[in-house]
């Protein structure tokens, strides 16, 4: 027996899982459906590239959250990013750096790293992947102030930041700026992204970080994936847009319905 206050929880849990499945399977298919331009990650590549071009490295960070506690989908999502940078670093061969304030973070991120260079056939800088992600500190200022020390000694031509963010977001992202790099961050904490679109030149805004994978990888199953969780979001701007129009006119019955 379906418990009461849940089963429209349950209609529209049914209804999201029926569009993701749809539109994996439509793009599994051939029809791939095609993500909003995101200049944020359009950027990156560029950013790379001029660091290649002026010999400076190329600094990325996974944020400060682990890989087990709530802020863990944004500390993936840049970890998304960080292969995708590592690819880039390998293919252009500029010199890769990544700041790492947890420490079952570096292996992941080596990992991911050192798969990034191999698959782009530089096996020797491969080898070498373990001495781009620098360990500094799990105590979030201690971490702070090394990076700021990394940012200000190598002086990078690209600094890209996806993850989870606290107080430190601001510190960096205006070191970063005094440094001259073409900054692209990201982050799903609230008060922290107005520093990243007043401090960097490219900013991510919340759910867009998770969007990075498939956006970059033109992943059509990833795709999918994305516009299926965006009919979610969409059914439920309309119920709530709804619900306060009929709730205001006097027509209790449709919210009656959403509690059944």
């Amino acid at each position: 027996m379906l418990q009461t206050g849940r089963v429209a929880q349950l209609f529209f849990l049914i209804v999201i899982c029926a569009a993701v499945i749809y539109f994996v399977e439509a793009a599994r298919r051939g029809k791939a459906p095609k993500l909003r331009k995101l200049p944020g990650l359009d950027a990156v590549e560029e950013a790379v590239g001029r660091a290649t071009e002026m010999a400076r490295p190329v600094v990325i960070s996974t944020g400060i959250g682990g890989l087990t506690d709530i802020n863990a989908p944004q500390t993936i999502a840049g970890l998304s990013m960080v292969g995708y940078v590592a690819k880039l670093c390998a293919k252009y061969g500029a010199r890769l750096i990544a700041p790492a304030r947890q420490p079952y973070v570096v292996p992941v991120e080596t990992e991911i790293i050192q798969t990034a260079f191999n698959e782009e056939g530089k096996t020797e800088e491969a080898a070498r992947a373990i001495d781009m992600v620098q360990y500094l500190s799990d105590s979030q200022f201690s971490y702070t102030i090394a990076y700021l020390a990394i940012l200000r000694r190598e002086q990078p031509g690209a600094h890209i930041m996806i993850g989870a963010y606290w107080a430190e977001s601001l510190q960096l992202a205006e070191v970063g700026f005094t440094t001259g790099a073409v900054q692209i961050a990201g982050t799903a904490m609230t008060a922290q992204i107005p520093f990243f679109v007043a401090a960097c030149d490219y900013a991510l805004i919340g759910e867009e970080i998770y969007a990075a994978g498939a956006y970059l990888s033109k992943d059509p199953v990833q795709s999918g994936s994305i516009v299926g969780q965006d009919i979610g979001k969409a059914l439920a701007m309309f119920l709530i847009v709804a619900g306060l129009i009929l709730t205001a006119v006097g027509f209790s019955t449709f919210v009656t319905l959403l509690r059944s």
